[in-house]
């Protein structure tokens, strides 16, 4: 049956992508339909192994991503606090009226059996939003950090539950763990000799389930928060991004046998189904509950919106804490696949629910501004570009090149817009004119002043979506100037020019031409050079009308 496990999880998956929603949904049903075949999660123990594997580099790739000083911001750590106590008291009521109107799943239920479901129903979808907001090319936008940073937030809610589950008490070896940040060099060290290839991620492996996950349940810790750590612990190395994507796709292999793994526990029935729709009509209080308290910590009604319809679903993760819950026997198996259920519908609603926001958002426009609290967070305010002649979106190595380079050959101001406070702040202490903008954000267009002298806009923004985007903008506006764009595939180029794109650049054949200058103007003799290349020009001159005569006397 092993080819059939593969060949039904494939064919799930293919069919709920065809759709537009994530393919985990599709492997959770994959797992109900092999159930069906007579598969059990009990006759598969490396399924389960390959399952918890995946949690544990889950939870290693969050750790290379974190950026500690952007949890302690107070609309992501409050946030995130308060709507977690806000959801279990909201659910804690409800699931109880529910068990006393009749619901057979949640009749006798104890305060704390109760208190577990909500704890689990409070999470949102990492794997979701995170999908969402990568496809709109918001990753850097305000509300992308905003939204990423809250789900970190709910991620180490769920391993200090973990952790606490556990029930053991750590050894006294486990004191031993606070050293880990004074052999941090050596370890950097390693990681900058491991080279960019299968080596790295090795490394990862071992980093994340020797040093992360054995050594912490070695000493009676949890692994998945040791493999958390040990990726805090990489997240400052020039390379933590480049091994987050080397360990990608081992992660989301991993994370579909976990996925399988609930459908394996066995089929809902009716009673279960209508539960789970139940539970997903009262995801909306959760979106609400996110847009009051984002907007109380000063974002733009919109930028608030955008975040909380991404945070509008249940999670994975509510699944992880509902299996432990079901493992330890503090709750029945029949809820891993309630919540499965009520996660995989909280996705068919949340999907279209993301794609409509920006037309949502302006029919409810006037009633939404009036949530917003004055004065507005210092990210999230009108920016003034003055009146600039040359405009650079993305401040980057790509921008701050251009910029010197326009400053050097052409008059007129110019301006760089960059999303990123911190190289806004290193730009202008290198003297140049860069104000923070983010370029994916529709308001930062309705906001933005004309500037009636504006000849050309440069798009040096890493995201081709976000260029595209920021030319529709334009053409919005009736900019009428030059528009050029920096890219990094032959494709993107075309779509740019179709969109309206003056000029568009490949990135590596722009890198191989300033590569050359470089070096002629770097280890060359530059003016014996240009005094050979002099000396070719006057000897083809001279030698042109010689061969013309010559040719023209044999006609």
């Amino acid at each position: 049956m092993e080819p059939a496990i593969l060949i039904i999880t494939l064919l799930c998956g293919l069919l709920v992508s065809k759709v537009g929603l994530p393919p985990l949904i599709g492997y959770l049903a994959a797992g109900f339909v092999l159930f069906t075949f007579g598969i059990e999660d009990t006759s598969l123990p490396l399924l389960q192994q390959l399952a918890d594997l995946g949690v544990t580099l889950l939870l290693f790739s969050i750790g290379l991503k974190l950026d500690l000083k952007s949890l302690f911001k107070a609309e992501v750590l409050a946030t995130s606090s308060i709507h977690l106590i806000g959801s279990i008291i909201f659910f804690i009521p409800i699931l109880k009226l529910l068990g006393m109107a009749g619901l057979e799943q949640l009749e006798g239920y104890t305060l704390n059996q109760l208190l577990l479901i909500s704890f689990a129903l409070s999470f949102s979808s990492t794997v979701f939003a995170v999908k969402v907001i990568e496809d709109n090319g918001d990753m850097k936008s305000l509300y992308g950090r905003v939204a990423i940073g809250i789900l970190i937030m709910q991620d180490i809610f769920a391993v200090i539950f973990l952790t606490i589950s556990k029930g053991d008490v750590p050894s006294i070896w486990a004191l031993g763990l606070l050293l880990l940040p004074f052999v941090r060099p050596l370890i950097y060290k390693v990681f900058d000799k491991v080279g960019h290839s299968e080596m790295l991620v090795l490394f990862g492996l071992v980093m994340a389930l020797v040093v992360g996950a054995w050594l912490f349940e070695a000493v009676g810790l949890k692994p998945d928060l040791g493999a958390l750590i040990i990726g805090i612990l990489l997240a400052g190395h020039a390379k933590s991004s480049e091994l987050a994507k080397s360990m990608y796709y081992f992660k989301e292999l991993f994370l579909v046998a976990f996925f399988l793994t609930i459908g394996l526990n066995g089929l809902p029935t009716w009673s279960d189904i209508g539960l789970a729709g139940i539970l997903v009509m009262l995801v909306p209080v959760k979106i609400a509950m996110f847009m009051y308290l984002l907007t109380r910590f000063k974002l733009r009604s919109r930028t608030s919106l955008l975040a909380s319809f991404n945070l509008g679903n249940y999670s994975e993760f509510g699944l992880i804490v509902a299996a432990v819950a079901a493992h330890k026997g503090w709750l029945p198996s029949s809820w891993l696949i309630i919540i499965a259920v009520a996660l995989s519908i909280s996705f068919l609603f949340a999907a279209p629910l993301n794609s409509s926001v920006n037309k949502i958002y302006k029919r409810f426009q006037s009633r939404l501004v009036k949530l917003e609290k004055h004065p507005l967070h210092p990210e999230d305010r009108q920016i003034k570009i003055g009146n600039p002649r040359f405009l650079i979106f993305g401040m980057g190595r790509i921008g701050s090149g251009a910029y010197d380079e326009l400053r050097l050959r052409f008059d007129g101001e110019i301006l760089g817009i960059e999303h990123k406070q911190e190289l806004v702040d290193f730009h202008r202490n290198q003297g140049r004119n860069v104000v923070q903008g983010d370029a994916s954000d529709t308001d930062f267009w309705e906001k933005l002043e004309r500037a009636p002298n504006l000849e050309l806009v440069l798009l040096a923004i890493p995201n081709h979506v976000g260029n595209v985007f920021a030319v529709e903008q334009l053409k919005k506006l009736n900019y009428k100037g030059k528009i050029s764009a920096m890219v990094q595939y032959e494709e993107d180029a075309d779509i740019l020019i179709a969109a309206g794109v003056n000029s568009a650049y490949n990135l590596y054949e722009a890198a191989g031409a300033g590569f050359v200058d470089h070096v002629i103007y770097e280890l060359l003799d530059e003016p014996q050079e240009q005094a050979n290349r002099a000396e070719k020009v006057a000897n083809a001159a001279q030698q042109a009308p010689t061969s013309h005569s010559t040719t023209s006397g044999q006609v």
